[in-house]
């Protein structure tokens, strides 16, 4: 993967908006496996150093997508794996509008909380719970910190079991579940 020649090309492109190109019609053979990791913070390091620049990442992450081999950067002719630490993508933003949630990634992909698009809360590599959604192509963002706590913020508590509730939001008329209390941690401070 020539990525002097993509970056060329996508220059060309950056004054239009960088759109996603339809990945699930390419299907070239696995062509190896490419010294890239996205960290868990969402950040992109190639042969143990960081992208120095932000543009070839935020290229890269259109030509990603989840398939059977795993996470690969994916091209006509060229398909390569990679190594993904948690989930390639991280939600930066969110916003109410229309009564749905719509969450923002660092490469703004632009999702609406709804029933194509649910937060399911699942354990980071560290065991920790935090919710992420689906994004394109077998992708996932796990949200940002401070995208949970608004999220939090804005929650409401509904009883699911006997001593337990859930924390919620409601996104395009569905119920989208935060996280779970059991009644020993209602009333105590995060």
């Amino acid at each position: 993967m020539n990525l002097d020649r993509l970056l060329q090309q996508s220059s060309l492109e950056e004054e239009r908006s960088i759109t996603i190109p339809p990945l699930d019609e390419w299907q070239p053979a696995l062509s190896g496996d490419m010294n890239l990791t996205i960290r868990a913070d969402g950040s992109w390091w190639h042969e143990g150093q960081p992208f120095a620049r932000p543009k070839v990442a935020r290229l890269l992450a259109t030509l990603l997508r989840h398939d059977a081999d795993g996470y690969c950067l994916v091209t006509p002719s060229e398909r390569w794996r990679i190594h993904v630490e948690d989930l390639p993508l991280v939600a930066v933003e969110a916003d109410f509008y229309d009564g749905a949630w719509w969450l923002t990634t660092q490469f703004d992909d632009v999702v609406r909380l709804d029933t194509e698009h649910p937060l399911s809360v699942t354990l980071t590599p560290q065991g920790d719970a935090v919710p992420q959604l689906p994004v394109r192509f077998g992708l996932a963002a796990r949200l940002h910190r401070h995208v949970y706590y608004q999220l939090v913020e804005a929650a409401e508590t509904r009883e699911v079991d006997e001593g337990v509730s859930e924390v919620g939001i409601m996104s395009a008329g569905h119920w989208f579940a935060l996280g779970q209390l059991d009644d020993e941690s209602v009333g105590e401070a995060p």
